[in-house]
């Protein structure tokens, strides 16, 4: 399964600004959580779930999200193929990330805030896998 952007949009008036997703289904969300990156510098990158999914959104400002199908998860390839995509707080667009994938995340306006929703409670699993952040550079 590859992973799917969930568009949302807006309405707004001169009461102000309603954002919203309907064509988001919560049914299968057990948790949540924000990520606010230190600075615009800071990637937070390589992490996944081979079982878990999780969807993201941005609350507050732009997220630059990469994404990588993980091949072998003791040795995975170097060179596998990149999904890239910007969220913006404007639009609440939600971005679903199958199981088996890991992500790189950055902030790249500033002060930005990601919401971040995974269908498994925190202890129900032992799934995080982690790898460098310069893993997946092309030599």
């Amino acid at each position: 399964m590859k992973p799917t952007l969930i568009s949302g949009g807006s309405y707004t008036d001169k009461r102000g600004t309603l954002s919203f997703n309907n064509d988001f289904d919560v049914s299968d969300v057990k948790r949540i959580y924000s990520i606010s990156n230190a600075n615009m510098e800071t990637i937070r990158a390589w992490q996944g779930h081979k079982v878990e999914q999780r969807w993201f959104t941005a609350v507050i400002g732009v997220f630059e999200i990469k994404l990588i199908k993980i091949d072998n998860w003791e040795h995975p390839s170097k060179n596998l193929e990149k999904y890239h995509y910007t969220l913006t707080s404007e639009s609440m667009d939600i971005l679903h990330i199958p199981s088996g994938y890991v992500s790189s995340i950055q902030d790249v306006e500033g002060n930005s805030k990601l919401l971040v929703m995974a269908d498994y409670g925190l202890d129900e699993l032992n799934d995080e896998f982690r790898f460098d952040a310069t893993y997946f550079n092309k030599k």
